[in-house]
């Protein structure tokens, strides 16, 4: 890393402490030239991934994208903004996980869905009606079916 004072290559780290929960490094640095110190940090360069809609469009992937949908559909809950990053950073990193660099919005959307259930049940129904743009009521009632299957195993 080269010394943003004086130009030299050469330097030595003094302190290097991890942040974003791990996923950077921050290191503070001496020049052995000129001896002033300096910040670098450092972050794994992320592939980056790309969104195959249904129309055939290819986009490159926008968390933030799932998280207004997520917030919007449990915006009447009682649920946490903290839990709804949860939600997308646990579906991002199995996403980032797999050798696939396109993946299709239906497994995305399907990842989010599995994730949200457990957390409110309202806002999975609410999320999953605009995901799967029922036609009518018959669809949209098996998936409440579902749910209420699922939650009659769960007690």
């Amino acid at each position: 890393m080269r010394c943003p004072y004086c130009g030299e290559y050469e330097s030595k780290v003094v302190d290097a402490r991890s942040f974003d929960e791990g996923d950077s490094i921050r290191r503070r640095r001496e020049c052995l030239q000129c001896n002033k110190h300096f910040t670098t940090f450092e972050k794994v360069e992320e592939i980056p991934l790309f969104v195959l809609k249904r129309d055939g469009r290819k986009q490159l992937f926008d968390r933030n994208k799932i998280l207004e949908g997520l917030v919007r559909a449990g915006e009447k809950c009682q649920i946490s903004m903290q839990t709804f990053q949860s939600i997308v950073d646990e579906a991002e990193r199995e996403l980032r996980c797999g050798d696939v660099q396109e993946i299709s919005s239906d497994y995305i959307g399907a990842k989010i869905l599995e994730k949200l259930l457990p957390v409110d049940e309202v806002a999975y129904v609410r999320y999953v009606s605009v995901f799967y743009r029922y036609r009518d009521i018959e669809e949209f009632k098996k998936e409440l079916d579902k749910v209420i299957s699922l939650r009659q195993k769960k007690n």
